[in-house]
C-alpha cells in the first residue's frame, strides 16, 4: 500500500507541474545549459523507504545545498566553541552572496550564506586543498548512501565565474577570518558546489539529518547528535536567506536551497524531501520547489512545530487472534508520518492475512492526510479481496467520512467476531 502514499505525493507533484515562472542561474554559465523543464521530488523516511516522482534520477549540482553539510563537517572536527569564533549564527537579512560581515565581530553572519560558507571550508583541517575537498566528499557521500562525483564542466564554468567569491574570500582573509590562501579555500568551496546530486540523494541527505546523523539506507553514522541539532538549528534560521521567515511560518522545516534547483527539507525524527527544478526565483530559490514544499508541508500536515505531537504516534502493537486476522494498535496522535508507516507495514504483512483490523482506541487526534490515507487502505484491501475493519469507539478517525462509519466498531471484541463472519462468508476458515 506504499502506493498509496506514492499517489499523495505524485498528485502534489502535478499541482505545479505547469509553474514556469523563474530563470536559470545564468550568472553561471554552466548551469544556463541545463534543461529548464526538469522536476523531481523524492521523499525519504528514517527507516529508508524511499517515494520517488518526476524526474528525480537527474544529476544536478548540488551548489548551496552543500552548506550545511559543510558547516556540520567542521563542528565535527573542531567543536562548536571553535566554529563559533569564526562564524556567527544570526539570519543575514541579505541576499546570500552579499560581500559583508557582521560590523561588530568582523566575522561571516552565519554558514548558509557564502561568506559564512567560505569560512566553513576553511575549518576543515586538511594538510592540502585535494585532502580537504576529499574530507568534504567523503562526508556528503556518508549523508547520501552512495559516492558523489564531481562535475567538472560545472566546477570550471563556476572557476572561471567567480569574482564575487573571489571577494568575498579576500574580505574574508583581511579580517584575519581566513589563515589559508583564498583562492586554494575557493577551490575547493567551487568543488563542493559542483558535486553532483539528484532529488533522491537529498531526500536522503535530509533524511540522515532527520535521524540525528545515521544514513537511513546504510546505518552508518556519519555524524553525533550534537552536530546535527547545531546543524538544523542554523538550517531553520539562515538556510532559505532572506526568506527564512516566510519559509519557516509557512513550510516550518529546516532547509537548505542552491542555484543548481535542488532543495532539502528536514522533519526532524520523520523524514527528509528532496526537490528539483532549476527555475529560480529572484532571491535563489527554485520556484517550483518552494511550491512543492508548501503544498507537502500544508497537505500532508509536515510543519516542525506538530512533531512533538507526531513524535507520540506509534505503532504500538501488531498481534495475530487468530489465523487469516491481524491487528494494528495505534495510540498517540496519528498524522501522516505516523499513517505512512502504518500503511507500509500493513503492505509488508499483507499476503499473511485476509483481515485487518486497525485498533485507533489509544489514537487522541488524527489529521485529513492520515484520515484519507487510512481510508485509501481500506479500499485497497477490498479491491485486494481481503476486509479492513476500524475499531474506533469515539468516531477519531472516521470524522466526516461515511466510508469509513461502515466498518467501523466500539471494541476488538465486535471487531473480531465480525472478521470470523467474513472469513466463514468468504470461505476462509482456516483448516
Amino acid at each position: 500500500m506504499a502506493q498509496l502514499v506514492q499517489r499523495y505525493l505524485d498528485r502534489i507533484r502535478a499541482e505545479h507541474t505547469g509553474v514556469t515562472d523563474g530563470a536559470l542561474a545564468d550568472y553561471i554559465p554552466e548551469l544556463a545549459r541545463v534543461d529548464p523543464d526538469g522536476y523531481g521530488l523524492s521523499l525519504s523516511s528514517v527507516d529508508g523507504f524511499v517515494y520517488e516522482s518526476g524526474d528525480t534520477a537527474v544529476e544536478f549540482t548540488i551548489q548551496s545545498v552543500s552548506k550545511p553539510f559543510t558547516y556540520a563537517l567542521a563542528l565535527a572536527h573542531l567543536g562548536a566553541d571553535a566554529v563559533d569564533a569564526v562564524i556567527g549564527v544570526e539570519p543575514s537579512g541579505e541576499a546570500f552572496n552579499e560581500i559583508s560581515v557582521d560590523h561588530l565581530t568582523k566575522t561571516p553572519k552565519n554558514p548558509m550564506i557564502n561568506a559564512g560558507a567560505i569560512a566553513a571550508v576553511s575549518l576543515i583541517p586538511a594538510d592540502s586543498p585535494g585532502e580537504r575537498f576529499a574530507m568534504i566528499q567523503d562526508f556528503y557521500s556518508a549523508f547520501a548512501g552512495r559516492r558523489l562525483e564531481l562535475d567538472e564542466e560545472v566546477y570550471a564554468s563556476e572557476k572561471a565565474t567567480g569574482s564575487r567569491n573571489r571577494a568575498i574570500g579576500y574580505m574574508l582573509q583581511s579580517f584575519g577570518v581566513l589563515d589559508d590562501d583564498p583562492d586554494e579555500v575557493l577551490d575547493v568551496y567551487y568543488r563542493q558546489c559542483s558535486l553532483r546530486v539528484t532529488s533522491t540523494d537529498l531526500a536522503i541527505m535530509g533524511a540522515t539529518l532527520a535521524r540525528g546523523g545515521t544514513c537511513p539506507t546504510t546505518g552508518t553514522r556519519v555524524a553525533d547528535a550534537s552536530v546535527i541539532k547545531r546543524t538544523l538549528s542554523v538550517m531553520v534560521t539562515c538556510g532559505m536567506y532572506d526568506a527564512a521567515g516566510d519559509w519557516v511560518s509557512a513550510v516550518g522545516m529546516p532547509a537548505k536551497s542552491g542555484v543548481g534547483g535542488g532543495i532539502v527539507a528536514v522533519l526532524p525524527g520523520q523524514l527528509g524531501i528532496g526537490t528539483y527544478s532549476p527555475l529560480l526565483d529572484a532571491k535563489g530559490h527554485s520556484v517550483r520547489g518552494v511550491r512543492l514544499c508548501r503544498s507537502l508541508s500544508e497537505q500532508l500536515g509536515l510543519h516542525f512545530l506538530t512533531v512533538s505531537r507526531d513524535s507520540r504516534a506509534t505503532l504500538r502493537a501488531v498481534y495475530e487472534p487468530a489465523e487469516g486476522i491481524r491487528v494494528y494498535e495505534a495510540h498517540g496522535d496519528l498524522l501522516f508520518s505516523g499513517a505512512e508507516q502504518l500503511v507500509r507495514t500493513a503492505e509488508r504483512e499483507r499476503a499473511d492475512s485476509d483481515v485487518a483490523i486497525l485498533d485507533v482506541t489509544g489514537v487522541d487526534d488524527i489529521d485529513d492526510a492520515a484520515r484519507a490515507l487510512l481510508s485509501d487502505m481500506s479500499q485497497a484491501l477490498c479491491a485486494d479481496g481481503k476486509q479492513g475493519f476500524l475499531v474506533d469507539p469515539d468516531g477519531t478517525v472516521v470524522g466526516a467520512r461515511a466510508d469509513l462509519e461502515a466498518i467501523r466498531f466500539p471494541d476488538v471484541g465486535s471487531a473480531l467476531t465480525a472478521a470470523h463472519e467474513w472469513l466463514a462468508q468468504h470461505q476462509r476458515i482456516p483448516g
